[in-house]
């Protein structure tokens, strides 16, 4: 375990535990690099959102709308500053909360610099919700040991409202999907999914978390 990093638990519903890991980098780096923030986003969940798009993909899915962001150097910093931009963009009533999506918000070189944000966010706007999308899977990937399972992850989905979650699938890819790129994608009402230990998939038409 790497010095100051909490150790990775699981939450399967088997109710096994993982000991502590290190990750492939083993989120032992707190940099972060970003491509892009959107401070009025429609088309990445539920109401106007503000949208960070984090750098550093190791999936390559093909047919990515996003192939530049798969480079960890790409973009600029995540720094302080950054940080203050986007909890102020996150102020108006207007705005329904934050997505995180990229790039890969679960590599585990971006956990590490994400959690500590996330904590911000939630402290600063405990009313507002908070949205991922993720090309892993959540019961494969991210509450088992894996490559993307660090000692950030359980902290992390603590504080994800929804997450939408599978890699993007050219042969599934369908345009009339809401919020999500190929039908193998999951919306997953992800703070009842983890209170039941089975996966719940949001109610669209519920419009808030």
């Amino acid at each position: 375990m790497w010095p100051g990093e909490p150790a990775a638990t699981s939450e399967l519903s088997s109710g096994t535990r993982a000991g502590p890991r290190k990750s492939r980098k083993g989120c032992s780096i707190y940099k972060m690099n970003y491509g892009t923030i959107k401070k009025n986003d429609i088309a990445n969940g539920v109401g106007v959102r503000v949208s960070l798009f984090v750098s550093g993909c190791t999936h390559h899915c093909p047919g990515c709308f996003n192939e530049e962001a798969w480079d960890f150097g790409f973009g600029k910093p995540f720094t302080g500053e950054t940080e203050e931009e986007i909890l102020d963009a996150l102020a108006p009533d207007y705005i329904e909360g934050l997505t995180l999506l990229g790039g890969e918000p679960f590599e585990p070189e971006n956990q590490k610099a994400l959690v500590p944000f996330l904590e911000k966010v939630r402290e600063r706007y405990p009313q507002k919700n908070l949205w991922c999308y993720t090309g892993y899977t959540l019961e494969q990937d991210l509450l088992r040991d894996s490559r993307a399972r660090c000692g950030y992850t359980d902290r992390m989905l603590s504080m994800i409202d929804v997450l939408v979650d599978g890699r993007f699938m050219e042969a599934l890819k369908d345009i009339s999907l809401p919020f999500r790129g190929s039908s193998n994608q999951r919306i997953l009402n992800l703070r009842a999914t983890l209170e039941s230990g089975s996966a719940k998939l949001l109610e669209m038409g519920s419009g808030r978390i």
